[in-house]
């Protein structure tokens, strides 16, 4: 079993005297989060020329970095993918012709200011903009690193109502800025309040403190949490330098509580966009006992466009993944589609050719085979009733063709039905 290493932080000249009891708080390491340049100059190497940007950076977008993530960063290399994740630098004042503040549509598809309904069966519900950390790729920027808030109690039940009113949400993630800045008291009200909601099935949450400040996830917290199952946690690992000791103890005890968690990576341009470190990534993931669920492809919002990679980049780590490690390590790759269309799987292509019987078909290592479907590929469907049953049944999109519901679908508006 591999052994992670406990962060040296005293090693830290900042830190050399912070006592062990004030660094395992997550309060004091809110209290002491790194938010000016004289402060950060105390932890890592920057010259005259980087310090000159960073001040110019900070007229536009605001830095956070906890002292426990700061204590990652090796303080000489100015490519160190922690580094590059938490110290503004010059390029997020380049915009794209393509960036965005709302890439992907969060704002268009709310009903209600906090809530986002894009899915059919589910809901996004964005409880705070406040983070323990601003990360540079962050794709909110809209809402985090501006303001300092939570919800509003009107807002709050404003949501609530909505989600009591349409029966067909089953699936509720809490999100925001980062839902684990609020106290457990707090927390625990929203969630104790979805959780009374009879057609909600799950809660999740999103939140990256196990990885920016491990301190947080407290015995009294999961303790908590795992009174409102079936609860799920999305976290944000990016990188294997961020697998520590604190890390892996944060997220075993929420796994020991019986809260499964799933990662959902980043695909960013000289941290991650390497095979090899993907996989290692994985690997080590599952080794704390954390689910890879996604890799992004990085989003076109306002700033970051120096961390966005080819699309084809993640389709190469994934082709280096399925089959060279095991398919619990191999996570879906996506992009988040401009606009709210939602995340779209993209995957290398395995199959070679296809006929009305056989597909032919590559394995990871180049081999060709075949298979062959059977002659009446028809089921007898219709005997089970389920389907009579399914109130989340797909009454729309690519699935209504599937079923033969419909035989096109157009986009509206389409020029040609307006010519006469």
């Amino acid at each position: 079993m591999e052994t992670y290493q406990k962060t040296d932080y005293r090693s830290v000249p900042l830190f050399r005297n912070v006592e062990p009891g004030d660094w395992n708080n997550w309060k004091w390491q809110l209290k002491n989060v790194i938010r000016d340049i004289p402060t950060l100059k105390k932890i890592i190497k920057i010259d005259r020329e980087e310090e000159s940007e960073l001040k110019l950076c900070l007229k536009r977008f605001r830095m956070g970095i906890t002292p426990y993530y700061a204590s990652l960063i090796d303080p000489e290399y100015k490519r160190c993918p922690i580094r590059l994740q938490a110290v503004p630098r010059i390029n997020e004042l380049h915009d794209d012709t393509e960036d965005s503040d709302d890439p992907l549509g969060e704002d268009t598809d709310s009903p209600e200011p906090g809530i986002t309904h894009r899915y059919p069966d589910r809901v996004l519900l964005l409880v705070t903009r406040v983070c323990s950390m601003y990360c540079r790729h962050c794709t909110r920027r809209r809402l985090v690193g501006d303001e300092d808030t939570h919800l509003g109690s009107v807002n709050l039940e404003n949501c609530l109502e909505y989600i009591r009113r349409h029966k067909e949400v089953r699936d509720v993630l809490i999100s925001g800025g980062d839902p684990l800045m609020l106290d457990d008291t707090k927390l625990e009200t929203i969630i104790r309040q979805i959780h009374m909601i009879k057609h909600v099935e799950i809660i999740r949450l999103g939140t990256r403190t196990p990885v920016v400040m491990p301190q947080r996830i407290t015995k009294s917290l999961v303790s908590m949490l795992k009174k409102y199952h079936p609860f799920y946690i999305n976290t944000h690992f990016n990188h294997p330098k961020e697998i520590t000791s604190e890390a892996r103890k944060a997220c075993e005890r929420l796994a020991d509580a019986g809260i499964p968690v799933g990662n959902q990576s980043v695909l960013l341009k000289d941290v991650n966009d390497c095979p090899s470190i993907m996989k290692k990534l994985m690997q080590g993931l599952l080794m704390i006992r954390v689910r890879p669920y996604y890799i992004y492809q990085c989003d076109l919002s306002r700033g970051i466009s120096h961390f966005r990679t080819s699309i084809t980049k993640g389709m190469e780590i994934i082709e280096n993944l399925r089959g060279h490690t095991t398919g619990m390590a191999t996570p879906t790759f996506v992009v988040d589609a401009p606009g709210g269309g939602g995340k779209i799987p993209v995957m290398p292509n395995y199959i070679l050719a296809q006929s009305d019987r056989r597909f032919a078909l590559r394995n990871y290592e180049g081999v060709i085979t075949t298979y062959t479907q059977p002659e009446d590929v028809f089921s007898d469907c219709g005997q089970c009733h389920i389907c009579d049953d399914d109130k989340y049944k797909s009454n729309d999109g690519i699935a209504s063709l599937l079923k033969g519901d419909k035989l096109c679908l157009e986009p509206k508006n389409l020029k040609r039905r307006r010519r006469f």
